[in-house]
């Protein structure tokens, strides 16, 4: 005989059979997308990590890039002596380090290419213009000589009537204009005639005057074996009590293509610069340091023309060895 359940328990049974089917459905739509987002959210966490664009740009799945060290080279001074720079700051063209070597191994000068480029004219020019001398300073540092080298010589009188020549003043500059040395110079005999209207130099200047013999010595160093260029140069030499190989010597007073603007024999520096470079100098004091920038320029302005004339000149002449030498003292 089956066993009889009460009503109760009959109520209960209904009321679980009436719920099941709702426990199947609790995996309502919101619980579902819930599910969704967090398998979503694992996904998406083992994907390589997207760049951050601004909008309207198309977003790349790519890890950032390292930044990798810079494949620029870098320019090194080249080794060995140097002459004079080949290009100074500020000019708008340079030397490419290939043709710089091309020179070197054949010989040629960093002037001569400065010159054959036309580099270096217009720093030149502010050079002349500009920068101050910066008088009785001695040896300049960190000038590297070149081939050229620009001198230019104060004096003073001597004798009775003052028309004897002694050295007071001594300037030299580069190809470039730089300048390299200046020295007052004691002089080493009665000074008649200070000619201060004329070079501005004082007896109270020559407290801080070096000796003659050292200036003397610097200058016959810096010349050594080198082009010697400036205006009517005989003199400046005469008074520093040197000799220089004529065929090492540039004399911008004995050029033919200047001889048009002189009044006779040489023509004056003074007219030289008004005429071929348009520019005014010895307007009061001379400076040594102006009239050797003056010279060298006046120099490169027709250097092509100045090799020209030396060459046919000393053809036939074999070059010596470029020493300056020194005279002996006169005596009075």
């Amino acid at each position: 005989m089956a066993p009889e359940f009460s009503s109760n328990w009959k109520k209960l049974q209904e009321q679980l059979k009436a719920q099941s089917p709702a426990s199947a459905a609790t995996t309502t739509p919101a619980t579902k997308r819930k599910q969704d987002d967090t398998q979503d959210v694992a996904a998406k966490s083992q994907q390589p990590k997207k760049r951050r664009v601004q909008d309207g740009q198309k977003q790349q799945a790519v890890p950032p890039k390292k930044k990798l060290p810079s494949t620029k080279p870098t320019r090194s001074r080249p080794m060995g002596n140097t002459e004079s720079s080949i290009v100074s700051k500020g000019s708008s063209t340079t030397v490419q380090p290939s043709l710089a070597l091309w020179a070197q191994d054949n010989d040629i000068s960093p002037e001569d290419l400065a010159e054959a480029y036309g580099l270096g004219l217009r720093r030149n020019t502010l050079v002349t213009t500009s920068e101050k001398a910066r008088v009785n300073e001695g040896r300049a540092p960190d000038v590297d000589l070149g081939k050229y080298v620009g001198l230019d010589c104060e004096m003073v009188g001597t004798g009775p009537d003052g028309h004897g020549h002694a050295l007071a003043r001594a300037s030299l500059v580069d190809f470039h204009g730089r300048q390299i040395y200046d020295s007052f110079v004691r002089p080493t005999e009665r000074v008649t005639d200070w000619r201060t209207s004329i070079t501005g130099i004082t007896p109270k200047q020559m407290r801080e005057a070096r000796d003659f013999d050292e200036v003397q010595q610097e200058v016959a160093d810096i010349i050594k074996g080198r082009i010697l260029v400036g205006h009517d140069l005989r003199h400046d030499l005469d008074v520093l009590l040197l000799t220089h190989p004529i065929t090492h010597i540039r004399d911008t007073a004995r050029f033919a293509g200047y001889k048009k603007y002189g009044h006779g024999p040489k023509p004056a520096l003074r007219i030289l610069a008004k005429e071929v470079l348009d520019m005014e100098i010895q307007s009061g004091h001379h400076s040594s340091i102006e009239d050797a920038r003056v010279a060298m320029l006046l120099f490169r302005k027709r250097k092509s023309e100045f090799d020209m004339e030396h060459a046919n000149k000393f053809e036939h002449t074999k070059p010596g060895p470029g020493k300056s030498h020194t005279k002996k003292k006169k005596k009075h």
